[in-house]
């Protein structure tokens, strides 16, 4: 048996779509975290606060939210699958990692990356209202009005978008451009 033939890794190239333009440069980004983060501070002092993050688009947005907040509090994740990934099942998620905080006579914020329809976020409020908190609130760094199905109140948000196609600071193209320091526009693929 060839040794070196056992030690090479096949890689897979993965290709992000082509970027039209940056949207939210890492400054900008920072400097309205920092303005949500502030108004945080000042909404919820001496206030018991938890903060989740809807995984995994939000993860970049809420480390840097929850870094710049100057007070004590919980963090907490959730995140959310599908059933079934057949088109018939299309839109109905459930829970696939739980909160490990308890969440009951607290203040919670759900911090999004992106709200488009409000239906998941809707049902999030749903399920967490049912542990008792002392308050729900929703902060999204992305909101598209235009989009909503159903209206969502949302206490604290970045920047409204259009229906542009978006990668970076947690957004993806297919789980790929997460990373980016930047949110960019990029071209549609045929398909969408």
């Amino acid at each position: 048996m060839n040794d070196s033939a056992n030690s090479e890794v096949d890689f897979i190239m993965i290709q992000l779509p082509k970027i039209k333009q940056i949207l939210y440069t890492e400054e900008v980004l920072k400097e309205r975290v920092s303005c949500i983060a502030r108004q945080i501070e000042q909404d919820y002092a001496g206030k018991e606060l938890v903060m989740i993050g809807v995984l995994t688009g939000s993860i970049y947005f809420f480390t840097d939210l929850t870094r710049a907040i100057d007070m004590p509090l919980l963090i907490d994740f959730i995140n959310l699958g599908h059933i079934s990934p057949s088109a018939s099942q299309k839109g109905i998620v459930r829970i696939t990692k739980d909160l490990d905080q308890d969440i009951s006579d607290k203040h919670v914020i759900l911090v999004e990356d992106i709200i488009r329809t409000g239906l998941t976020i809707g049902y999030l409020i749903q399920n967490l209202s049912s542990r008792m908190p002392a308050s729900i609130k929703i902060c999204s760094l992305l909101v598209n009005p235009e989009q909503q199905i159903i209206t969502i109140p949302i206490a604290y948000s970045g920047f409204e978008y259009t229906n542009s196609r978006m990668i970076g600071y947690g957004l993806d193209y297919n789980e790929t451009g997460r990373n980016l320091p930047y949110i960019a526009e990029v071209e549609k693929s045929r398909s969408e």
